[in-house]
């Protein structure tokens, strides 16, 4: 075994050490079912995270969740404006979805949930802005089900950076979202979400998959928008985290002079991944030598920091030819990230090559259902036609994240002893028919938002 496999598998025995530490806590919160009355005594700040229940009868340590349980700055519960339908019989459960939230600075934070009531439910839960970490699971009445993950908390603020360039430069439409605050935020949706306990706490040894892009790759914090970083998480298990650092409107030279990049290298250690996907716009402001030495910068950061780079080239636009072919409309930049990978020996993630057999097979008709493609009105506050040909919705982000996953698992990269069993093989050329799809939206919709590549 090399050095760079066994250093992997100490990581997953140490985590696999973990999880049962963090499965005997969680049985600790599995109370007697008892109704939930009256009002919280005085809620007492927690810091990085906590252990809350739903069950009246607690142990020493364990916050009790009741309908006064609201988030306030510093403290912890039900948020944005949000609480469950229904705190009775040691289940938080509600008709419609609702959030919760508890303080969190920055770093890698595990999240034991005890999904499942009295009533049958099906309880799909989001993090921070619309990470996917739960897809529709699915419980009968009285069944309790214990799901763990791994959400990244950041903040704008850059560790060890000269007092004029210690934060990273946000843009309006960043300033207050769930992504760069000091709470860990989770979302409760579906069919009667239902939840008897949350534990939150911080670790720090676990390795860290940071994403540096673009919209096309970012957590999209309103609907319809979504892109593939913000699906990636729920393929992953426990015993690593998904930090998502893209943001739209970024180039590869636009993320470093807004010190997005400094504020991944400031917290990345030995050990971790950075996944890197440019092109959408970089076709406007940066020329091919200058898109490839600062991928190749990119590189040599990350491997003098022991962190293993992964390319990724940038998926193909809804623009089609008249036989039912892709136009390829994103020039060399693709081309480029390949020779570049080649060159530097480092991995590659065709998601080009892939995303054109995805979509011819979906054809232009069936592509409309991927992209952000609705008319008028379809959401509330939705004025205008969206006729969006980069950006896409959950199913056309989901069958993307599909794409990414089966690549690491066919070329046996490092991440794939990471992911979660029981996933399904993927088949560009097959993907999943929308029809056969499904995911409830966040209650956060978009009121006409202008498109941000």
């Amino acid at each position: 075994m090399n050095t760079e496999m066994r250093t992997h598998t100490n990581r997953l025995r140490q985590t696999n050490q973990n999880a049962s530490s963090l499965l005997l806590l969680g049985m600790m919160l599995l109370l007697p079912d008892v109704v939930a009355h009256g009002q919280d005594a005085a809620a007492k700040p927690v810091q990085d995270g906590g252990s809350f229940t739903c069950a009246a009868n607690h142990h020493a340590g364990v916050q009790n969740l009741t309908p006064n349980s609201l988030y306030k700055e510093g403290g912890y519960g039900f948020d944005l404006s949000t609480t469950p339908s229904r705190i009775a019989k040691g289940t938080c459960s509600g008709d419609k979805p609702f959030y919760f939230s508890a303080p969190a600075t920055d770093g890698n934070y595990q999240v034991v949930l005890d999904l499942g009531g009295p009533q049958a439910s099906r309880t799909t839960v989001r993090a921070e802005s619309r990470r996917l970490m739960v897809d529709k699971l699915t419980l009968k009445a009285g069944k309790t089900s214990r799901v763990t993950f791994n959400v990244n908390v950041r903040t704008p603020n850059i560790v060890g950076a000269p007092a004029d360039a210690n934060t990273v430069r946000l843009k309006p439409r960043e300033i207050g979202v769930l992504n760069w605050d000091n709470k860990l935020t989770l979302e409760f949706n579906g069919e009667n979400p239902s939840v008897r306990s949350i534990s939150i706490h911080k670790i720090d040894d676990v390795p860290t998959v940071y994403i540096a892009g673009d919209s096309t790759v970012v957590d999209q914090d309103k609907e319809p928008w979504a892109a593939w970083g913000q699906m990636l998480p729920v393929f992953f298990g426990p015993g690593i985290c998904i930090a998502n650092n893209a943001e739209s409107g970024e180039t590869i030279k636009s993320f470093v002079t807004e010190r997005r990049l400094a504020k991944v290298e400031s917290t990345w250690r030995k050990g971790d991944y950075i996944l890197i996907q440019f092109a959408h716009n970089d076709q406007k402001s940066v020329p091919i030598p200058e898109y490839k030495q600062l991928m190749e910068r990119y590189i040599s950061d990350a491997r003098a920091a022991g962190v293993t780079p992964i390319l990724v080239t940038a998926m193909n636009r809804r623009n089609f030819n008249a036989d039912g072919t892709l136009q390829m409309t994103l020039g060399e930049y693709p081309q480029t990230t390949r020779d570049v990978a080649a060159e530097q020996k480092v991995a590659l993630l065709d998601l080009n090559a892939m995303s054109k057999t995805i979509f011819e097979a979906m054809g232009d008709a069936g592509t409309l259902h991927a992209f952000v493609q609705y008319p008028a009105n379809t959401f509330p506050g939705q004025k205008q036609e969206m006729k969006d040909n980069t950006h896409f919705n959950s199913y056309g982000a989901y069958e993307l994240a599909r794409a990414i996953v089966q690549s690491i698992r066919d070329q046996h990269l490092p991440l794939e002893p990471y992911l979660r069993p029981g996933i399904p093989p993927f088949d560009p050329a097959h993907p999943l028919p929308f029809a056969d799809w499904s995911l409830p939206m966040s209650p956060f919709l978009t009121t006409d938002a202008p498109y941000g590549h």
